[in-house]
Parts: structure tokens; C-alpha cells; sequence
């Protein structure tokens, strides 16, 4: 029983090495900034050149689909 417990308590060791670890690595590489930051608001005339450039694609597709 005493080397279950030898067992045991190395592995709880090991674990906090472990958790230690993941704890440091967490925040490298990740893009924390980016995900804070909420989404981007677009002006009113960005959105009315994306709205005209889709209507253009669909007006495009459309008549390419008719012919």
C-alpha cells in the first residue's frame, strides 16, 4: 500500500508541474487582444458601397442567368 501511495503522490506532483504549465502556455499565442475588443462598426457609406457592390453581383448573376 505504501507504494500506491509513493505512486499517488508523484502523480499529484506531476500534475501541478502539469497545471503549472498549461497556466503559463495559456496566454502565449493567443490573440486575446483581437477577442476583447468586440466587433467593428462600419460607416453608413461603407455599408451603402458593400450594399450597391452586392447589388451589382446580383444584378451580374442574374442576367447571366437569363440569357
Amino acid at each position: 500500500m505504501a507504494d500506491l501511495d509513493a505512486v499517488l503522490e508523484q502523480l499529484k506532483e506531476e500534475r501541478a508541474k502539469l497545471d503549472r504549465a498549461i497556466a503559463a502556455l495559456s496566454g502565449v499565442g493567443s490573440n486575446s487582444s483581437k477577442a476583447n475588443r468586440g466587433r467593428r462598426t462600419l460607416s453608413v457609406a461603407a455599408r451603402k458601397r458593400i450594399a450597391a457592390a452586392q447589388r451589382a453581383r446580383w444584378a451580374k448573376w442574374k442576367a447571366r442567368k437569363a440569357a
